[in-house]
């Protein structure tokens, strides 16, 4: 299983830890583990910004690159976009990425 640690702000130092399968997106991962703030409103169809994440290092350097089409979505978030944003139900969990920390955007509306 693979670990993530979502945050509520970026000044956290502790967060929700939760687990899941290699080959899950961590959209879905979230939702799974009712983490609020991670709303998916088109289910990882990549049609809104509303699974917008932002990666702590040095989990985004082990990250792929992002698409054109995650890139021009990430201008639609509801919260700033930041260095790090991400969209998470493009990030598809790997071995890996086995504790990773995201922090999470004061709003996705």
């Amino acid at each position: 299983m693979i670990r993530i640690t979502f945050f509520e702000n970026p000044q956290d130092t502790a967060g929700t830890t939760i687990e899941a399968e290699a080959g899950v997106s961590v959209m879905k991962a979230a939702i799974a583990a009712d983490i609020e703030g991670v709303a998916a409103d088109c289910g990882g169809t990549l049609s809104c910004a509303t699974c917008h994440v932002m990666v702590r290092a040095p989990w985004t350097d082990q990250l792929p690159p992002m698409t054109d089409d995650e890139d021009s979505m990430l201008d639609y978030a509801a919260s700033p976009r930041e260095g790090n944003s991400r969209l998470s139900c493009q990030l598809v969990l790997t071995d890996e990425l086995d504790g990773m920390e995201i922090d999470l955007p004061a709003t996705q509306y």
